[in-house]
């Protein structure tokens, strides 16, 4: 064999495969986003990162690694050819030419060394950049208009998206490289390797007929009568698969919720409840598990059977010319070798249905929670507009999902230094007139003006986010840099002095903090923010009446021209308040000015 010659054949060959792949996976991609329902909503995902307006650097990434990919096809085709040289040599027991092919295979070695490890590098860039990219599109889709809050008002709203941004988006970028390089790799190593068999392989005799090339006939009907049988038994792994993700994810939250209000828990004493409750989730799990199990003994079973068959298959049919002497035992070897090879990349499909329904499983939890958060953005929106300092509901009128009244017609106008106060029956509303006015609400109308900007909301379960106290008196803004002092009196001032001293401490303070210190962290938030606008929904209801009173007191004496909406239910709060809003329940309401409010207290 002319090594030199077949260093220039590997140039050309690589260049027509790479064209030819190149452009069989643009016309394949188009078809199949275009008439099939998974390849639509693969596209609906990826169609973004290969968009060349964009960015033409993953285009050209996967270009590179697709060349990468067909390198090593040819090296497996030469190291076909070397097994065949060097058998041959070692059957004529011509020694010189051995260690010629001992030299050739180490140039292969090397050569197919260093392929491998660039493709792994590139490979594993690729996957990262893509994983990035999608991930920032999929928390920018889900955290902008609010959509992570929103979607809870959908009918059906998507389990768990904490699974799906962070498990099933790592899944869907790796798997989608690792499918469609094997898919190319296979076809295109089928195409040589079946050329290869071509000339190996002899006439084959069954039955009275003889059938020219017999050999690459009856593997391709092998094979295609496998992967029939294949795709039916492997088929209902498709679901399966997505219920293991689903009671996965399921089983998951429960344990985080269990973790989140363990005080609330244990105070109860619902362990048992609790364990219940698990212990049905986590059934779920391995009922699903063994549905898997068995579906996967028929599927990898019937594969195992397929591939044992096909080891000895070759050595059947080229012994009798081996023993006539028509062939070498390189050619004897290198046909075994060569059918192996085909029977594998002919396989792929066969063997990566159970990867396949995978992947199927995550592409539909990924499309179905895209089309969650678009049909949450879809929603109606309040009329709010942004309007410097005013705050004013015009005919706001507001109903629950199912249509039921709230409010109706609610006309309110907050000026500069005034407080009003929202009280009713349970359930009549009045905390989704902040929603709307935050524009949170989509089951309203009316016109809502509010300032663009310097607004608060306070709720009654203060959010405190991960990291230092300090960060969580400045949240959502950062620190700024005279914000230590600032943070330690605004601690101060709400009788919180015992954390000065851990102000810079990162802990869990959403459980190191009781719910009323949670709430005091929450007014000192609205010292430091200064805001012209505050929301305030029962954020004083964990405190004793003295502590309201002082939290009150100090609003009122730090940011006098605050404009200030309070909802609660303690008679304490009216006099604390320039105006009342009393909701009936029934869609009506009434306002009027508190006679006599609370005037603020100087130190």
């Amino acid at each position: 064999m002319d090594w030199g010659q077949e260093l220039r054949d590997s140039a050309l060959w690589l260049i027509q495969a790479y064209l030819i792949s190149f452009i069989s996976i643009v016309i394949a991609g188009w078809l199949l986003t275009r008439y099939t329902h998974w390849g639509r909503q693969f596209w609906k995902l990826a169609g973004d990162y290969f968009n060349p307006k964009r960015s033409v650097r993953p285009i050209v990434m996967f270009s590179v690694i697709l060349l990468l990919s067909l390198s090593g096809v040819r090296v497996n085709v030469l190291f076909s050819n070397w097994y065949n040289s060097m058998y041959t040599a070692l059957q004529k027991l011509d020694e010189p030419n051995f260690w010629i092919q001992m030299g050739v295979f180490t140039i292969l070695a090397a050569i197919h060394i260093v392929r491998s490890l660039v493709a792994f590098y590139l490979q594993q860039a690729f996957t990262i950049n893509w994983r990035e990219s999608l991930n920032g599109v999929f928390l920018t889709k889900w955290l902008s208009r609010s959509s992570y809050y929103r979607s809870h008002y959908l009918s059906t709203p998507a389990d768990n998206p904490d699974q799906r941004i962070q498990q099933d988006v790592a899944n869907f970028v790796t798997v989608s490289l690792d499918l469609c390089l094997g898919v190319v790799s296979s076809l295109v190593s089928a195409v040589a390797f079946t050329i290869i068999l071509w000339t190996l392989s002899g006439d084959l005799t069954l039955g009275g007929v003889t059938i020219p090339r017999g050999m690459v006939f009856a593997l391709f009907i092998y094979i295609l009568i496998a992967t029939v049988f294949a795709f039916r038994i492997g088929r209902p792994l498709i679901l399966l698969n997505f219920l293991d993700e689903k009671f996965n994810a399921d089983y998951r939250y429960s344990l985080v919720r269990v973790r989140e209000y363990a005080e609330s828990i244990a105070f109860y004493k619902g362990e048992k409840i609790e364990m219940g409750k698990l212990m049905g989730r986590f059934r779920q799990i391995i009922s699903n598990v063994w549905a898997i199990v068995h579906r996967s003994v028929k599927f990898q079973g019937f594969n195992f059977f397929v591939s044992q068959t096909a080891v000895i298959f070759p050595f059947i049919i080229q012994a009798p010319r081996f023993f006539s002497q028509q062939i070498t035992l390189g050619a004897m070897t290198q046909s075994a070798q060569a059918f192996g090879t085909l029977h594998d990349n002919l396989s792929f499909f066969r063997n990566a249905y159970d990867t396949f329904a995978g992947y199927r499983a995550t592409l539909n939890r990924l499309h179905g929670f895209l089309t969650n958060i678009e049909n949450a953005d879809a929603l109606p929106l309040p009329d709010v507009s942004q309007n410097g300092d005013t705050v004013m509901l015009e005919d706001v009128s507001i109903r629950t999902p199912l249509g039921q009244e709230l409010v109706n017609d609610l006309d309110m106008t907050v000026e500069k230094g005034q407080s009003w106060l929202l009280q009713g029956p349970s359930g009549s509303g009045k905390t989704t007139i902040l929603r709307a006015v935050a524009g949170l609400w989509p089951y309203s109308s009316g016109k809502i003006v509010r300032p663009e900007n310097d607004i608060l909301f306070l709720s009654q379960k203060p959010y405190v986010p991960e990291g230092s106290l300090l960060g969580a008196l400045y949240y959502p803004h950062a620190v700024p840099e005279d914000g230590l002092e600032k943070g330690k009196q605004a601690l101060l001032d709400v009788h919180l002095a015992h954390l000065q001293s851990r102000i810079e401490e990162t802990v869990s303070w959403s459980h190191t903090l009781s719910l009323g210190e949670q709430q005091r962290v929450a007014f000192a938030r609205l010292l430091l923010a200064e805001p012209d606008v505050a929301f305030i929904d029962e954020a004083t209801s964990a405190m004793d009446e003295g502590l309201e009173d002082a939290m009150y007191r100090l609003v009122h004496q730090r940011l006098p021209d605050l404009k200030l909406i309070s909802v609660g239910h303690r008679s304490t709060l009216i006099p604390q308040h320039t105006h009342l809003l009393h909701l009936n329940g029934d869609g009506t309401w009434y306002s009027r000015p508190i006679d006599t409010p609370l005037a603020p207290q100087t130190t």
